[in-house]
């Protein structure tokens, strides 16, 4: 026996409510919802259009679509100031921001997410807003001798008086003028193909690179000869990656700390701390090495003329969880050796062009 009443809910002989047709009936009169969930946002990765560059980025981009497959990482390419002016030795254009400047304008005005850069074009002081949001681990840092054929049986040292060796970067050439003033050197610019192609066409006896850009190239066979510390200390952060972001993105933080190398870290902030007390870049002949051991961090540092007949070299030691601050000790420790007076020179002859 069924009974109707006012609700039209259909009652069985026994008492009960049928849970099918209370179920239709109470969807009739309720309107249906779902809850959609949102696709997780695009991350956008900003690089430079150089071949290195872009190596160097799809690294980063490959490395998190294979930590978090779920998400979408595309890769957005621009001109930096530095790209495009490739007849004026770097240390007469500047260095704020030379190769970084754009990508970071990029980031703030949210047209992309966080740019891949060779940690030692990144200045040690950001833009607001903006931070280191990952170190990751290094290749060699040293610099790398290539050699024209005809020197093949050659090293740095036995290269013939006069040789002409191409570099771009003060540190390299006041270094070596200090080792090897029998040596000509000549500034040269370009990416590493056009280098190169200078090299062996005869314009240049010998180039000094870094060997961790001919690795990541895939040249390590033009590598020559890598120059050890005695002759050459490399640049802050040579051979890492920084990887720059905003300073409020707590999502892209969180997913950079996947690339995060804890050991390449400590040696870079250190580094990066004692280029900064000393207020250089790449227009002063800076140079450094750092080693780890265990917990105890070393840090060699240099400043020499960019005539390389005078030179202040140091080393200190300490806790690793302290980097930034050995960074900053070392410093001061050779501005009173006389890295005050080189730099003060340094500048002075920057600012009369």
């Amino acid at each position: 026996m069924k009974v109707s009443c006012e609700s039209d809910i259909e009652v069985s002989h026994c008492g009960r409510l049928d849970r099918v047709t209370l179920f239709t009936s109470l969807q009739r009169d309720r309107p249906m919802s779902f809850t959609v969930s949102s696709p997780p946002r695009t991350i956008r990765i900003g690089s430079r259009k150089s071949q290195l560059a872009l190596v160097q980025t799809y690294w980063v981009q490959e490395q998190l679509q294979k930590l978090f497959p779920q998400r979408t990482f595309e890769v957005q390419t621009m001109s930096t100031h530095g790209d495009k002016i490739l007849d004026v030795a770097l240390s007469k254009i500047g260095d704020k921001g030379l190769f970084t400047k754009e990508l970071e304008v990029g980031m703030l005005n949210n047209e992309i997410d966080f740019a891949v850069h060779s940690l030692k074009d990144l200045p040690t002081r950001l833009p607001e807003g903006l931070v280191l949001g990952a170190v990751t681990e290094r290749e060699n840092p040293a610099d790398a001798l290539v050699v024209h054929e005809k020197h093949k049986d050659k090293q740095i040292d036995t290269l013939p008086e006069g040789a002409v060796v191409g570099t771009s970067s003060l540190r390299r050439l006041a270094q070596l003028r200090y080792h090897f003033p029998h040596l000509a050197f000549k500034d040269i610019r370009g990416n590493l193909n056009t280098r190169l192609a200078k090299l062996d066409d005869g314009e240049y006896d010998a180039l000094i690179l870094a060997a961790a850009g001919l690795k990541r190239l895939e040249m390590s066979d033009r590598i020559h000869q890598v120059l050890p510390d005695e002759i050459s200390l490399h640049a802050v952060g040579q051979g890492a990656l920084g990887i720059e972001c905003r300073a409020d993105d707590t999502e892209v933080l969180e997913l950079l700390k996947a690339l995060e190398h804890i050991p390449t870290a400590q040696r870079c902030y250190a580094e990066r701390a004692f280029l900064r007390q000393l207020e250089g870049g790449c227009q002063v002949p800076i140079g450094v090495n750092t080693q780890l051991d265990g917990n105890t961090l070393t840090i060699t540092g240099i400043v020499a003329s960019v005539d390389g007949k005078n030179l202040v070299k140091d080393t200190v030691t300490g806790d690793a969880n302290n980097a930034e601050q050995l960074g900053i000790e070392l410093a001061q420790r050779m501005r009173q050796q006389g890295a005050q007076e080189i730099l003060a020179e340094i500048f002075a002859q920057i600012q009369r062009g």
